[in-house]
């Protein structure tokens, strides 16, 4: 049986259980915990094509799970200002959780090493705000 409850701005628990059942889809998440991300550093950070990763981004987009803006010929991802109780505490047990994840640790070490780059130019797209920040966060 499905439990249908609704948050505060409209998102059924059941489809961010959805959400989080791919685990493609929790990388993404966790690394947009740290900020916002254009797809090409996602897809650098998971090495994954582009093409996966933006199917993903959709999939989280339509759910209200990502918000995106375009800046120039490239998009930037990040988690809803916005969010759900339920929302807010399922990605705060991600985060948890994917502190003793090797996968998770492994994404987080690669952001790191990428974020210096993310303020610079040439790069694939424009710099994008938050980058020291994430460069500075610890990993647990």
């Amino acid at each position: 049986m499905l439990l249908w409850v609704y948050s505060l701005v409209g998102m059924l628990l059941v489809e961010i259980y959805k959400c989080l059942c791919d685990p493609t889809r929790l990388r993404i998440l966790n690394l947009l915990n740290d900020g916002p991300l254009c797809v090409c550093h996602i897809q650098d950070v998971l090495g994954e094509t582009q093409v996966k990763i933006s199917k993903h981004l959709a999939y989280l987009r339509a759910r209200g799970m990502v918000t995106v803006i375009r800046r120039a010929n490239w998009m930037v991802y990040s988690l809803p200002e916005r969010r759900s109780a339920e929302l807010d505490a399922n990605l705060a047990c991600l985060q948890d959780c994917s502190c003793e994840d090797p996968k998770f640790k492994a994404d987080r070490v690669k952001l790191r090493k990428l974020a210096p780059s993310l303020n610079k130019k040439p790069s694939c797209c424009p710099p994008v705000r938050n980058a020291a920040r994430r460069a500075t966060s610890p990993t647990k």
